[in-house]
């Protein structure tokens, strides 16, 4: 199938769950955003369906096959099979550099045209992508080239995932009191919570959320901090005194903690939205924190030798360069410097608030201007097509 402007391509994404909730999330994003705003027929090749229905309750672990809102969604079960060339679609996503099964790439090699062979890659700010962004890598034996797509924040890179109408709908909600207040009742939050600052916690493991919780329930002000089940279960249970299971909740000082039910990705953007403050982590959360309107500490995937800090410091020199208390906070958030005193950290992020606010505005059209990641993956893949054709 051709795929100029006028055609209707169709497109895999091979979805391999590697980091709990982040690869899915992704994937089914752009899965979504590809179906229902571009008319792409979308398949989502997926290795662990018990994770993708965490984030979207319609999946059924049990189903080889199955369509998900527009989406046709396959459990990848094995690196095993073979396949014929007209079951390869036209444009043919690795996610993460995650390794299609061998008989699909081989099938890839038989298929007259060939398919465009993209390599999503992890989102970083760092200025190294911008060279490597769009670059060809052949196959080894196979006449198939594959080439590197990544997100990224300037006109330079894939640019970021966001829904054409999303913030219309972030604005409509964060200015209807009843709505937030609708919502968040579902999780049971009392009128002390509601008037309360809210935070929404979604952290690794070795975040400091110990410390944050005294410092919080010492304070002057109260803060209800909103945690999904699983995230920091051992500060949680130990402030709770109880499991940390939906619906667990205790209240020290000015602190309140409640556990929520993991929830899916449409109603984690009302959350982002309904809260004061976010701590995200990973990459989709991340991003979708940058679309929220609200300020946000990110917890970065660690990696060795601590390359996830240089990762962090040149995000936090685009975005925070004129937010002195968020850059020190975030650093000492993901253990990339030592923090003194918490107490006076979190008293500087609190008072930089209204101006981290103002810098999501500007960073949203900064980073929009260039376009969204949904449309220049197409616009590339045509590129690439057009090239190909004019080979043949």
């Amino acid at each position: 199938m051709s795929l100029h402007p006028s055609a209707t391509p169709t497109l895999a994404i091979f979805c391999k769950v590697v980091d709990n909730f982040g690869d899915i999330g992704i994937c089914w994003r752009l899965a979504r955003q590809l179906r229902h705003e571009h008319g792409v027929a979308v398949t989502l090749w997926v290795d662990d369906l018990a994770s993708f229905r965490r984030i979207c309750p319609e999946v059924d672990t049990a189903a080889a096959l199955q369509d998900v809102r527009g989406v046709t969604v396959r459990h990848w079960a094995s690196q095993d099979g073979s396949f014929e060339p007209e079951e390869v679609a036209d444009i043919v996503i690795e996610f993460f550099g995650c390794d299609l099964p061998p008989g699909y790439i081989e099938a890839m090699a038989r298929r007259t045209p060939r398919p465009v062979w993209l390599n999503y890659e992890g989102l970083t700010a760092e200025d190294w992508v911008e060279g490597c962004h769009r670059l060809p890598s052949m196959h080894p034996r196979l006449k198939l080239t594959k080439h590197f797509f990544f997100p990224g924040f300037n006109e330079r890179t894939g640019g970021l995932l966001c829904e054409r109408d999303l913030d219309a709908r972030r604005q409509a909600f964060q200015a209807d009191p009843a709505a937030q207040c609708a919502f968040l009742g579902r999780f049971g939050l009392t009128e002390r919570e509601l008037d309360a600052r809210k935070l929404s916690l979604f952290c690794y493991p070795h975040a400091p959320v110990a410390e944050l919780f005294g410092i919080w329930a010492q304070g002057d002000e109260p803060v209800a901090c909103l945690v999904p089940e699983g995230v920091a279960a051992d500060a949680v249970r130990e402030f709770i005194g109880a499991d940390p299971v939906p619906g667990a909740t205790a209240t020290r000082g000015a602190l309140s903690v409640r556990v929520l039910p993991f929830v899916a990705q449409p109603d984690y953007d009302l959350l982002l939205w309904a809260c004061d403050l976010n701590f995200v982590r990973g990459e989709d959360s991340w991003v979708r924190a940058q679309w929220a309107g609200r300020p946000f500490v990110w917890h970065i995937y660690p990696q060795d030798e601590n390359l996830h800090h240089k990762k962090l410091r040149a995000f936090l020199a685009r975005f925070a360069e004129d937010l002195p208390a968020l850059g020190a906070f975030s650093l000492g958030w993901n253990g990339a410097q030592d923090i003194e005193s918490w107490p006076q950290a979190w008293a500087a992020l609190r008072e930089e608030m209204p101006r981290i606010v103002e810098r999501t505005s500007s960073w949203r059209e900064e980073v929009l201007a260039h376009g969204d990641l949904a449309t220049k993956l197409l616009d590339f893949a045509r590129e690439l097509g057009r090239a190909q054709e004019n080979r043949i």
